[in-house]
């Protein structure tokens, strides 16, 4: 059975076949009518729908190749520009450490001259500590200068679709906030706003997209109306379980 369904994977004629004439005084072509097998064959019929239904199905489950491994260290590595030529990696490094897990901090310097090139490349543990720079670093100074922080490794560039682009227009920034990470990719902005408001005052919240997508990358912000209420949430949520994951809640 398994050779049969292998065989019907291309598919077969339905309407007229072409057929070389046997007779080698006079070759000829002909044409002859041809119906579908299954009309002959009902017990065919099975067959042609299982495998129909199966490549379908495969092809609803293949997933769209992605332009980011998670798995990568390149995932995990951080551009960090525009720094100050005076800033070591050494300095960097606490820098970013106030905001994740760093596995390795390097400022580029100029081989001749030994000068900074006023970039560098910090590593971090995982991709929620990498997201968390990205979003915390980006577009704030360091000793006067508005630095740039992004992903080595960045997806496509898409256009973010209406919703995507309302829940980020809708959200309400605040200096009280708190770092959500681990999140599931299942719990929504709407979900993690519901959950902080069981127990304090919730200005807005969100959840972090992978850009240009709507993919979740893991973590999100909830933004409130004092410090009081950030650290009700902290002593409330952090290490609770949301969607089947313990959520890690922390100062923003």
């Amino acid at each position: 059975m398994a050779a049969i369904s292998t065989s019907l994977l291309s598919p077969l004629p339905t309407t007229a076949k072409l057929r070389l004439s046997k007779n080698q005084l006079k070759p000829s072509a002909q044409i002859h009518n041809q119906t579908n097998p299954t009309h002959r064959f009902p017990q065919l019929r099975t067959v042609f729908s299982s495998t129909t239904s199966l490549r379908a199905v495969a092809e609803e489950a293949a997933p769209a190749a992605a332009s980011v491994d998670p798995s990568s260290p390149a995932a995990r590595r951080v551009y960090v520009g525009n720094i100050p030529r005076n800033v070591n990696s050494e300095e960097l490094r606490k820098i970013v450490e106030e905001h994740g897990a760093v596995e390795k901090a390097e400022v580029m310097y100029d081989k001749y001259s030994g000068r900074s090139r006023r970039f560098a490349f910090v590593s971090m543990k995982t991709l929620d500590d990498a997201n968390a720079v990205v979003e915390k670093l980006n577009g704030t100074e360091i000793g006067g200068r508005e630095i740039k922080v992004n992903i080595t490794e960045k997806p496509l560039e898409q256009t973010e679709s209406p919703l995507l682009q309302s829940e980020e227009s809708q959200f309400v920034d605040s200096p009280h906030k708190v770092y959500v990470g681990n999140l599931a990719k299942t719990v929504t902005t709407d979900m993690l706003k519901n959950l902080f408001s069981d127990k304090a005052k919730v200005l807005s919240a969100k959840v972090s997209r992978v850009p240009g997508t709507s993919k979740s990358s893991g973590f999100g912000f909830v933004t409130f109306s004092s410090d009081e209420d950030v650290d009700v949430a902290i002593s409330s949520f952090n290490n609770s379980p949301l969607e089947g994951q313990k959520i890690r809640v922390n100062k923003a």
